[in-house]
């Protein structure tokens, strides 16, 4: 290649990095800090964590809750409740133990809780306050998707 035809090929080179923003990754890149991928919500209360937290619409106009809670820490909690405007949901247990680093997973293949609220008569795409309480950590409200019964959400009961 001829060092003429080599300026516009480096041009060329550079404006692809620019253009794809490959010259502007790094630990602040935009695309790194996205940490939410899912429609569930995800927040933290202390060492628990609360992630893919949403509702998923039933046909008797009741709603069913999805999402895996995990305490990170040392020592046990447990998830006491949950409500939305001051009407509890309905669990399968009183509470649930929160050992270090066995979740407790609502809804879904791998279910070991359930939690259903009553009459929620919610439209799908909108949100709703869900306030969590825990026997230790502070309680934490979470602004919530409601979700159809449909697509990777068809089989939720």
């Amino acid at each position: 290649m001829k060092r003429s035809q080599l300026a516009p090929f480096a041009i060329g080179i550079a404006s692809l990095f620019l253009l794809t923003s490959c010259g502007a990754s790094g630990p602040d890149a935009p695309t790194r800090n996205i940490k939410q991928v899912t429609d569930g919500i995800e927040k933290d209360s202390g060492s628990i964590i609360a992630r893919d937290v949403l509702l998923v619409n039933q046909p008797d106009g009741s709603a069913v809750l999805v999402g895996t809670f995990i305490n990170e820490g040392d020592g046990a909690d447990a998830l006491t409740g949950m409500s939305i405007n001051g009407v509890a949901l309905k669990l399968d247990k009183p509470s649930y133990a929160l050992v270090k680093n066995q979740p407790i997973i609502f809804s879904g293949p791998t279910a070991n809780a359930h939690a259903v609220i009553a009459g929620l008569g919610g439209v799908a795409s909108t949100r709703v306050n869900l306030t969590i309480t825990y026997a230790s950590a502070p309680a934490i409200t979470v602004n919530v998707l409601i979700r159809d019964k449909s697509d990777i959400y068809a089989n939720v009961d």
